[in-house]
């Protein structure tokens, strides 16, 4: 007769009850007589109800059946994932992601005494949801990328089925496009003279920051993208609005204040804010980091480098540019993107809205 137990990780709150306790996580082993052989064995699962087939399987023939293969383990799958997105091309920050939600998965594995990928079930999925500190659009990205995770690990064969898609997104509030007012961004742009970088030549840095804004403000460009703006795509008073994630070639005029922001910079490197020696990621932290400093200076609550851009589409939108310029201008891959954020800021249908009540009131 065989018994079938739990043996209980060392980081397994119930460890002390011993194997009367049933309800955790903890990998499955089986032990009695099976005919004339003794069994003392892991049987690499740990779910309870597919562990009992698997025994009355076993009595039933009175012979261990051994499945074709080993199960493939949560770090194989990790990092079979990861050589196949980099082969796909995904960008560097998209891979990046990836390994950083592996690195959660694997210490919630690690903690629930899980080492192959069928241990994961929809019941487990919901309690490492469940340890994320994301909320709204953050929590949806990182639920798109856990989905295709499982839905890659259920194309490979590697599980029966996929308990990922049953998984439901979170409710999101969606947050307003927020613009700096006119004032805003003068006292922003006027601390860029009185910013101080601890280690740094003052003016310098204060001088590259000031052009940085100036640029972020009229291009329109992600925080990503700016950094990383090369010398040759500024010309003629132009800058080509090459975005990194739709890869659409736009050039956009420059007023001559930040031209000639940039123009005075110190010819260093073939970029105007970054040396190309770092990771790219590394110099928009730097760069982040120096905002805040200098929205704090500034004393311009909720500052982030993204209201650049909303500033940028809104005051082009108020100035009578097309919702569909505008998106082109912003590399938008979806219309329901520019519809969602940027609608209420367009002045056509305002106006026709307008027009159409004061018709309205002419008839009464």
């Amino acid at each position: 007769m065989l018994t079938l137990y739990r043996r209980h990780q060392k980081s397994c709150e119930h460890r002390e009850e011993g194997r009367r306790y049933r309800r955790c996580k903890c990998p499955l082993w089986v032990q009695g007589w099976l005919g004339k052989q003794y069994v003392r064995k892991s049987l690499g699962i740990s779910d309870w109800g597919k562990a009992q087939s698997l025994i009355r399987e076993w009595e039933a023939s009175n012979m261990i059946r051994q499945p074709a293969k080993e199960p493939t383990t949560l770090e194989e799958a990790c990092d079979e994932f990861e050589r196949d997105a980099i082969a796909r091309g995904l960008r560097e920050p998209t891979v990046y992601k990836y390994r950083l939600l592996f690195r959660r998965l694997r210490s919630f594995a690690k903690h629930r005494g899980f080492r192959y990928l069928i241990d994961f079930d929809l019941s487990s999925l919901r309690d490492f949801r469940a340890t994320w500190p994301n909320t709204n659009l953050a929590a949806i990205k990182k639920l798109e990328a856990l989905k295709t995770f499982f839905k890659f690990a259920y194309d490979s064969g590697w599980i029966s089925e996929d308990p990922a898609k049953k998984l439901k997104n979170p409710q999101i509030v969606q947050c307003p496009t927020l613009p700096f007012e006119r004032d805003e961004m003068q006292r922003t742009v006027a601390a860029c003279d009185r910013y101080a970088q601890c280690g740094k030549d003052d003016s310098i840095y204060g001088q590259r920051l000031g052009a940085l804004v100036l640029v972020l403000r009229y291009s329109g460009l992600r925080i990503g993208d700016a950094v990383t703006l090369s010398r040759e795509r500024v010309k003629g008073g132009k800058v080509l609005l090459y975005t990194s994630k739709t890869g659409t070639p736009v050039y956009c005029p420059l007023p001559e204040i930040a031209v000639e922001a940039l123009e005075e910079l110190p010819v260093d490197s073939p970029y105007y804010f970054w040396t190309g020696q770092s990771k790219r990621k590394s110099a928009v932290g730097d760069w982040q980091r120096s905002l805040a400093k200098l929205f704090k200076l500034a004393g311009v609550e909720n500052g982030h480098a993204h209201r650049f851009r909303d500033t940028y589409a809104v005051e082009n939108l108020l100035a009578g540019v097309t919702l569909e310029q505008v998106s082109v201008l912003l590399g938008h891959q979806s219309l329901r993107v520019r519809e969602k954020h940027y609608a209420p800021w367009v002045r056509a249908p305002q106006g026709q809205l307008e027009t159409s009540v004061r018709t309205a009131w002419a008839g009464g």
